[in-house]
């Protein structure tokens, strides 16, 4: 049994101070600190946060690795790395590549997740495959040559370990594919990568899409006489990613997409390998790419993905808008968890859930991660 005292405790709806979160390898709630039982490990968090274990929904890899390596290495690189951001779940991305190299991913997502789930590192929640059924309009960095249509049958094969497949739903002939996806599987089929009409992205939501890739990035724009897909994710259910560097997304819209999305936005990192460490000349998918600043681009010029940490997303979301801290903190923990399905059991500090919990400073920079009560990172 551990006891974190003098922290500031954040839940779904608001943040608690003067209390103790007692955990075990759940959460056994939040009580006086005159009620720690005689015996527990006392934990002080310093004045800082207490907050629920982050779970990104997209990334492609972190220090160096790559998801589409295809290698056990790659992944377990990857997953320690994470914790020190505060990540307790991910969804190891893969992208338009030879749908070789995404399988050899896929099947190494596969084989590791079980052992993820207590091993030194953040835990596979499943695999998001972003691609390769794009639309070649709408690539940005993904390799076109790789660009296939959309197909069930693969899908299928594969829908114990993928969670989250991005499509181009224009690219499926009358949502053939979509409707089928939906009707064997749980898999999420997200929009994205797409250059939709809104009228084709708000039909494929009816069909079966029920999440939307990086809003705003590579897909059709929002314009007062071509509403696009980004229309279409604000005036359907969908969930929908948002990256929160503060490049890919002006934070001049953050509290217009909250006041339109709520709970059914999500913060990812779209991280690459060059996430973690210093500028300079990376790959990814086989592709060189060019780490500047806060910017990954391709030789090209063309924008990829990011270095962001998730933790300092959630910052990012909180100091630019007027959204609470403990919504921001459900963008990337209870939000998330929900599109996956895993909302009962992770992505809020409540009874009976995992004990997934971070303990961070004021600035929200992590200082302890726990997974199921059990330290796997400290600062």
């Amino acid at each position: 049994m551990k006891a974190i005292i003098n922290g500031k405790i954040i839940l779904k709806d608001r943040i608690v101070e003067g209390r103790a979160l007692l955990i075990s390898d759940v959460i056994e709630g939040v009580i006086d600190c005159e009620s720690i039982p005689s015996g527990a490990e006392v934990i002080d968090a310093k004045g800082g946060y207490v907050a629920p274990g982050l779970i990104d929904l997209h990334i492609h890899g972190y220090l160096g690795k790559d998801v589409c390596d295809g290698e056990e290495e790659s992944i377990r690189t990857i997953a320690k790395g994470l914790l020190a951001n505060g990540v307790t779940g991910f969804l190891p991305t893969t992208m338009t590549v030879d749908m070789k190299v995404i399988k050899k991913a896929l099947e190494i997502c596969r084989a590791l997740k079980e052992e993820s789930r207590d091993w030194d590192g953040s835990a596979i929640f499943g695999a998001h495959a972003e691609g390769p059924f794009i639309s070649e309009k709408k690539k940005g960095a993904q390799d076109p040559k790789h660009i296939l249509k959309p197909d069930a049958k693969f899908v299928k094969e594969y829908a114990d370990i993928i969670r989250i497949i991005t499509l181009a739903p224009e690219e499926d002939a009358d949502f053939a594919a979509i409707k089928e996806i939906r009707r064997d599987t749980d898999v999420v089929m997200s929009m994205g990568h797409t250059s939709a009409d809104y009228e084709t992205a708000m039909k494929s939501t009816e069909a079966g899409i029920r999440h939307a890739t990086h809003l705003f990035n590579a897909m059709s724009p929002l314009a007062h006489r071509a509403p696009g897909v980004v229309t279409a994710a604000f005036n359907s259910d969908v969930s929908t990613e948002l990256i929160v560097d503060t490049f890919h997304v002006s934070p001049a819209l953050y509290d217009i997409i909250y006041k339109l999305k709520g709970r059914k936005l999500c913060f990812i990192t779209d991280c690459l390998p060059a996430g973690g460490l210093p500028e300079g000349e990376y790959t990814l998918g086989g592709n060189k790419i060019i780490y500047r600043g806060i910017v990954c681009r391709l030789e090209d010029g063309t924008v990829a993905g990011s270095v962001l940490h998730l933790n300092r997303g959630v910052w990012n979301f909180y100091t630019n808008s007027t959204v609470p801290l403990w919504e921001c903190v459900n963008c990337a923990s209870l939000n998330p968890a929900t599109v996956i399905g895993l909302q009962d059991k992770k992505g809020s500090i409540e009874v009976g859930k995992d004990a997934d919990v971070i303990i961070t400073d004021e600035k929200f920079e992590v200082t302890k991660t726990f997974i199921g009560g059990k330290l796997k990172y400290e600062a």
